[in-house]
């Protein structure tokens, strides 16, 4: 009896391994990704076909987005980005693609305070906060029950006391360990703040593959944040695990708060069906720095691979310099492609990544790829002095970004994110100074994989196996 059921099961196993392999051959954005799950599935069937049901979706069908399904919207966008374009030798014309990426234009009269690790960020944050009379508009990847959780959750629930209307969102993934008794009290309080576990959207269990990982708060239309940093203690560097944290957040002024906003919207009406747009400031004023900027909003509700796209542009548009700052490296085989070919065309590539692992698995993967982007002649820096979470790029001198992308293909592909892309040399000399400051607490990686202890010899090429899920 024990055998037949035991067949049973076997049987079932190698059918919906056929099945899966065949979906993620029609599905994966990468043919690594569908050779992959492929070889995956129909090797070990016991352990990849339920891993598959956890991890092996794609694409997020469904997810709406306003600006491209809305033709009066999209009309609205436009105007309103004529009225804030550019002046004509503003932004160079090589840039216009990050327009198309985006579905959205680059507009002019904005300014940015870059907020250097968690004192600043939160600050900065909380005085914001302090400072609102209309709306607070917040979304974080994680918010931990901790000291630095309740002290926002202090600063949001003294704003509702003054009448001040407050949304908040959080990750289902990513706050999964928030206790239910904290959104209890900012519920009670008059916190609009939605639950991951009890409405749409990626939640636990078959759509785990899929995050927000956005990290936005917008003060009456008017202030708006976003960068590196979650809500945790070790994001102050108070976790002796993690030591110094080292993290890039900035703060904006003029229209490019609006499209903080926009995108904001769109996830609130995806997860809760209410159309915010009606209800929020738009008009915002111009600034005396006059900084041209641009949101890029990526996610897998996306039509191409904006993520990898926006990486891919950036690169390919540089003549002299591309500095990224990533916590991780696990890059698909088109930024791979792009950063060795910039390397060896003479442009100075420089790749800054933590020495300290706080997941192994993309850790370990990273190894994979510095051998063959070295060789091309780009420079691996890993950062030693804690770790390095800041999601950062600079071309040149003309280009500069902060916001929550990671060089991994779970930003590109899998995680909603969002970077500010600014074209303003002003603000590319402060980033290149900042990056500069890490690189003197870096060192520059000179041995081969081959030289490496054991752990990562071994390791390194099993990790990169997992390259299209990381």
């Amino acid at each position: 009896m024990w055998i037949s059921i035991f067949a049973v099961i076997f049987v079932l196993l190698e059918v919906f391994a056929l099945l899966f392999s065949w979906k993620a051959i029609k599905s994966a954005r990468t043919p690594q990704g569908s050779v992959g799950w492929v070889v995956f599935l129909i090797s070990a069937p016991y352990f990849a076909v339920p891993i598959y049901l956890f991890l092996g979706h794609h694409k997020y069908a469904g997810y709406i987005t306003a600006r491209r399904d809305s033709q009066n919207i999209r009309q609205e966008i436009d105007t309103w980005g004529a009225r804030n374009a550019p002046g004509p030798n503003q932004v160079d014309r090589k840039f216009k693609v990050f327009e198309k990426i985006a579905e959205l234009p680059i507009v002019r009269g904005n300014s940015v305070d870059l907020l250097i690790d968690g004192d600043a960020t939160f600050s900065a944050l909380f005085q914001a906060i302090d400072q609102a009379t209309q709306y607070v508009l917040i979304q974080y990847y994680i918010v931990k029950d901790d000291d630095l959780g309740r002290t926002l959750k202090d600063h949001l629930i003294a704003a509702t006391k003054r009448g001040v209307t407050v949304r908040m969102m959080i990750d289902g993934v990513g706050s999964v360990k928030l206790p239910s008794g904290f959104i209890a009290e900012l519920k009670t309080a008059g916190v609009q703040i939605i639950d991951p576990k009890t409405v749409r959207g990626p939640k636990t269990r078959f759509q785990l593959n899929f995050r927000n990982h956005r990290k936005t708060v917008v003060i009456d239309g008017k202030t708006g944040f976003t960068g590196g940093l979650n809500v945790g203690n070790e994001y102050k560097g108070l976790d002796p695990k993690f030591g110094p944290w080292r993290d890039t957040h900035a703060k904006f002024s003029g229209p490019i708060v609006s499209q903080l906003q926009l995108v904001f919207a769109e996830d609130w009406n995806w997860i809760t069906g209410e159309n915010l747009v009606d209800n929020l400031n738009w008009d915002t004023e111009h600034t005396p720095e006059d900084m041209a900027a641009l949101l890029v909003a990526t996610g897998p509700g996306d039509k191409l691979d904006t993520g990898s796209m926006m990486f891919q542009s950036a690169i390919v548009a540089a003549k002299e310099r591309v500095w990224i700052a990533s916590p991780y490296f696990v890059p698909d085989t088109v930024i791979l492609a792009t950063l060795k070919q910039a390397a060896l065309r003479g442009v100075e590539v420089k790749i800054l990544v933590p020495d300290f692992a706080d997941h192994q698995i993309p850790w370990l993967a990273a190894f994979a790829y510095f051998d063959e982007v070295i060789e091309a002649g780009c420079e691996i820096w890993r950062y030693k002095e804690g770790f390095m979470h800041q999601k950062v790029f600079l071309v040149d001198d003309e280009l500069s970004a902060i916001g929550t992308t990671n060089m991994d293909n779970r930003s590109f592909r899998l995680n909603f994110e969002t970077m500010v892309l600014m074209f303003d040399k002003k603000t590319a000399l402060c980033v290149h100074d900042m990056l500069q400051d890490d690189l003197t607490r870096a060192y520059r990686l000179e041995k081969p994989l081959s030289e490496q202890p054991w752990k990562i010899r071994t390791g390194a090429p099993i990790a990169r196996l997992f390259s299209p899920l990381l």
